[in-house]
């Protein structure tokens, strides 16, 4: 059975039931680089099989939380927190008729790796965690979802998270060694700064000085991901912003770095769980929510 929530866990369950009557939606939080903050609220499958080159990491405010993850059936009570490693396959949904409300992060991999001395990704087995410290660690970050997260707490954050995963996983893999390490941070980094345009192995070769095959190899050594993945979901995260933004979903394609429209929709979709048009409606409904109601009733 779940722990008892917290006193920020349980007014999150308070504004759920006054939430009662609105529809599904998705409200995004001011964004940070590496750090993405959402909360969400759906009543039967939400999210078809998709996988996501960040840590999903969250806590279940109201309802189940339903989902398969590294082929089983798993199931996150209120208060439980979920802890889903990058690139794993997963749906999502509501495990009951009343629905489902839950607040999740989605955080890059280098800024654990800032935190982890030279160790791998951690890697958590059990998918819902019963902790009421890392529970209340996440919603130190999730509870206050209209505020944009200072520099300093990002860090004191991202430190104590990386303890507690520590803690939960198993025992660390071999580490790629600091040559390798660099190399692949190096082609993240250009990754990151050129991710609207293709990019040929032979660049990343030239400034990492290791063939693309090992290149390969230590890049998801580090990461949990390839480099071709990575470029691709930083298109694709920067399609979200541009949604969240209003911007039309026929100019997103060519905005975010894709070569025509089903390109983007099929890879939305693979990443995501969903269309850019489902998308856009979640969010476009969480702002017409927000916008009806005063400040003072949420």
């Amino acid at each position: 059975m779940a722990q008892a929530l917290g006193a920020e866990a349980k007014q999150g369950l308070e504004r759920s039931c006054a939430d009662g009557a609105n529809g599904d939606r998705i409200v995004s939080a001011p964004g940070g680089l590496g750090l993405e903050r959402i909360e969400a609220r759906f009543h039967g499958n939400a999210f078809e099989p998709h996988r996501h080159d960040t840590y999903a990491i969250g806590v279940t405010l109201q309802g189940v939380q339903r989902f398969h993850y590294r082929g089983a059936l798993q199931h996150s009570l209120p208060g439980q927190a979920i802890v889903l490693h990058p690139d794993e396959l997963h749906d999502g949904g509501a495990g009951t008729e009343d629905g489902l409300r839950y607040r999740i992060l989605y955080l890059e991999p280098s800024l654990l790796l800032d935190c982890l001395d030279g160790e791998p990704l951690p890697f958590v087995r059990d998918a819902v965690v019963d902790d009421p410290a890392l529970r209340d660690t996440l919603l130190s970050a999730l509870a206050p979802l209209d505020e944009e997260l200072g520099d300093l707490f990002v860090a004191d954050f991202v430190a104590q998270l990386a303890q507690q995963l520590r803690r939960h996983a198993g025992k660390p893999a071999k580490s790629t060694g600091r040559t390798a390490w660099r190399a692949a941070a190096l082609a993240r980094d250009y990754l990151a700064e050129n991710a609207e345009r293709p990019v040929r192995s032979d660049e990343l070769e030239a400034i990492t000085g290791l063939d693309r095959y090992q290149l390969s190899r230590h890049f998801r050594a580090t990461y949990s991901t390839s480099p071709h993945r990575f470029l691709l979901m930083r298109r694709l995260q920067r399609a979200r912003r541009m949604i969240a933004e209003g911007e039309p979903l026929a100019e997103i394609a060519a905005g975010a770095g894709f070569s025509d429209q089903s390109h983007f929709n099929r890879h939305f979709k693979k990443a995501f769980g969903m269309t850019p048009g489902r998308w856009a409606t979640l969010v476009q409904s969480a702002t017409r929510s927000v916008v009806a109601q005063p400040r003072d009733a949420r």
